[in-house]
């Protein structure tokens, strides 16, 4: 048995996903005639409140569209220091907006007003402008922490006051959404952007949507072709986030669940010397100093369970749509094995 926890990105269609993608009808998406993008947008646009939507291959490039938009150069993008934004999009920020990086220090990645407005930079030349502030929920390497709509308005109430704008890197926004019951539909008037990710947790194989304003979708549809990412008949994979979206969504506290059963046994074990919260489908752990990561890992892989360093000392386990109960009791005897 082959348990793979490296991310929620490694799920494979489901039948009827397969089925949808292969009747999907189909156009020339940079000519605005894929009819199921264009289904996929106004859906995804429609379920957040926002005006519009533009389909991109990942989410990196929904976010680095979304910055661009959003900032001039010499500006400033305020963000956590964790934020994938600024970790894991080789640079986009530097490289495609020439914008600057203002990091704060949250919990568990989770901002603030009272972390943001200090360090918004006053009007003076020596200064880059602070123009944008980006959340991400889930946060990745928050081990999963999310935020609730009571916790964001006061931060879209800081930005509206200071003129700045808010994007969401929504890419585990379902999973956060999951866990706080909120309606999807009250977000759309706390963001100028948010990027909603279809191939994490939703199981789609590719595919991110950029939603905002009309106004910046166009704007974003400029830049989407500039980055090379206007599609073709990119209905087929437009399909599958439409199936991912009716039929995934109400399974991912099954996901949540599977990972609390992770995080009971890992507690559990000696080798662990301590591990975060496990709020939704993401699982961190740090190992003692006695045990190598990449060995310990390694080891893993050897009996069925793969996963992911995280960090010094950090492993993670992500569970998803190819992850059930079976498996996890499986990776579970592993865990106690494991040495």
């Amino acid at each position: 048995m082959i348990i793979d926890l490296r991310s929620d990105t490694v799920s494979k269609p489901t039948a009827g996903m397969l089925e949808a993608m292969m009747n999907a009808k189909v156009g020339d998406d940079v000519f605005g005639e894929d009819e199921t993008v264009n289904a996929l947008e106004e859906k995804t646009a429609h379920l957040f409140g926002m005006e519009a939507g533009i389909f991109c291959p990942s989410g990196t490039m929904t976010n680095q569209i979304a910055i661009k938009c959003f900032t001039q150069p010499m500006d400033e993008v305020m963000c956590d220091e964790t934020a994938h934004v600024y970790r894991y999009e080789g640079g986009g920020i530097a490289f495609n907006s020439m914008a600057s990086v203002r990091l704060l220090y949250g919990d568990r990645g989770r901002l603030t007003p009272e972390l943001i407005e200090p360090n918004i930079n006053p009007d003076n030349v020596h200064y880059p402008k602070t123009s944008l502030v980006v959340l991400e929920n889930t946060v990745n390497r928050g081990g999963g922490s999310y935020y609730t709509l009571e916790q964001i308005e006061p931060i879209y109430h800081v930005c509206k006051l200071k003129n700045l704008k808010l994007h969401l890197d929504g890419a585990r926004i379902f999973n956060a959404l999951a866990e706080t019951g909120d309606y999807a539909k009250d977000y759309g008037h706390l963001f100028d952007g948010i990027s909603i990710c279809l191939s994490k947790g939703l199981g789609a194989p590719v595919g991110s949507v950029l939603l905002g304003s009309r106004e910046t979708i166009l704007q974003a549809k400029r830049i989407r072709k500039v980055l090379g990412g206007g599609m073709r008949q990119a209905g087929f994979l437009a399909a599958a986030g439409i199936y991912a979206l009716d039929h995934h969504v109400h399974r991912l506290k099954e996901d949540h669940q599977l990972a609390k059963a992770l995080g009971a046994a890992l507690q559990e074990q000696y080798y662990v010397k301590s591990i975060m919260p496990v709020d939704t489908n993401i699982v961190i752990f740090e190992l003692d100093t006695k045990h190598n990561p990449e060995e310990f890992v390694e080891k893993l892989n050897h009996m069925g369970v793969k996963c992911n360093t995280f960090g010094k000392q950090m492993i993670r386990f992500v569970t998803h749509l190819d992850i059930n109960s079976e498996m996890v009791d499986y990776g579970i005897e592993v865990l106690k094995k494991v040495h």
